[in-house]
């Protein structure tokens, strides 16, 4: 079984995300969400072929304010991030040639208002 990814929380977020110039993906997830550990481990898979991109967890239990803040509705949530501003939400199958897809999509558009 993969390992976890980085945790971050709302006292680490921003400032850590905004010294990475590199893609970062935020994951929020929860321990009772299956569908949470299905794409934690499409994720590895993404991470093991892009090295460069920065990939964190958060615990959506946890961190009720990043939940609010990102208006995470339902898990799991991804949200991409690059250059260190908030870039948008992926909206993806939960597979690895997907999620690159949508992720490199994503790149080419203007960076949307964070939420």
């Amino acid at each position: 079984m993969h390992g976890m990814f980085p945790k971050m929380s709302q006292f680490d977020l921003h400032h850590r995300i905004a010294e990475d110039p590199a893609p970062t993906l935020v994951f929020f997830t929860s321990p009772a969400c299956g569908a949470c550990r299905h794409l934690k481990q499409v994720l590895h898979k993404v991470q093991a072929r892009h090295p460069e991109w920065r990939i964190y967890e958060i615990d959506a239990r946890e961190e009720g304010g990043l939940v609010r803040e990102f208006e995470v509705f339902h898990l799991p949530a991804l949200f991409l991030f690059s250059g260190g501003n908030y870039h948008r939400a992926v909206d993806s199958e939960a597979r690895a040639d997907a999620i690159e897809r949508a992720v490199e999509e994503a790149l080419r558009l203007p960076p949307e208002e964070a939420p």
